[in-house]
């Protein structure tokens, strides 16, 4: 009896340190250029060795809150090292759509803040031991998917970005020459916050600034597909969005493709 005992606690230590227990995350603050504080999520696994590709990961417009930070922890259990990056300062989360609106509004109407903020998180994950500073790239959901947009558009020097189910335009303009990054759109196809005029027109300002791009529109899908708390928020605030298991997986998916594609 004894000697099963011992198997079967060898057994549990076994599946628990297999299950993804080498991937540790840690609150980071760091500051923008202006001064203000932002409250960030580091995540890497520790059973790697040696710098790795880094991948910043931009919050919804709900804010920084525990689903960026699930993402990153994901990322880094994909070998990555990943930091959830704080867009409103101070760590802030909106608990209505009202305010929600307030913050990603701000930011994005004010687009050199929104790039000193960037940079301030892009400056920081280059900065850490277990990350490649000339391997980075972004990700984005929501109101993050227009921030990596708006990053590829302005010349940030990544590798690539990949939005999921974000805006597409309503900042800058993406200019021949001066795009650096890749870019992965991975779309809802029934996101009623994208309509196929601004699908046609961003597909035209890619093709025309001649930028390395993919656009991949998932049947079914409504905004805010990947976040499993889309329902919750749905019923709650009468949103038209919602949790799509099989495009999350998907997309999930087509980004691992991109990100062999990228860093190489």
């Amino acid at each position: 009896m004894s000697k099963f005992i011992l198997l079967l606690v060898a057994m549990i230590v076994v599946g628990s340190q297999s299950a993804g227990a080498s991937v540790k995350g840690s609150e980071v603050d760091y500051r923008a250029q202006d001064g203000t504080l932002l409250k960030g999520y580091l995540a890497s696994d520790d059973s790697r060795s040696g710098p790795r590709p880094g991948v910043l990961v931009v919050h919804e417009w709900w804010g920084h809150n525990a689903y960026a930070r699930k993402r990153a922890d994901m990322l880094a259990e994909l070998g990555y090292t990943a930091l959830a990056v704080d867009m409103y300062g101070g760590g802030q989360q909106a608990a209505h759509p009202e305010d929600a609106g307030k913050f990603a509004g701000a930011v994005r109407k004010n687009l050199p803040l929104m790039k000193e903020r960037f940079l301030a998180a892009l400056e920081l994950l280059r900065r850490q031991p277990t990350v490649d500073p000339a391997q980075i790239a972004a990700i984005g959901y929501c109101f993050g998917g227009a921030v990596v947009l708006e990053m590829a558009r302005a010349g940030v020097d990544l590798k690539g970005v990949a939005s999921f189910h974000g805006s597409l335009g309503g900042g800058s303009t993406a200019q021949p020459g001066l795009v650096k990054a890749r870019i992965l759109v991975l779309n809802g196809a029934d996101d009623s916050f994208v309509t196929a005029e601004q699908i046609a027109a961003f597909k035209g300002e890619m093709a025309a600034a001649g930028v390395n791009y993919r656009f991949i529109n998932y049947p079914g899908a409504r905004h805010s597909f990947t976040n499993p708390d889309a329902d919750q928020y749905a019923q709650q605030f009468k949103m038209p969005i919602g949790y799509h298991a099989e495009a999350d997986r998907a997309s999930w998916e087509e980004l691992q493709r991109f990100f062999s594609e990228i860093f190489r």
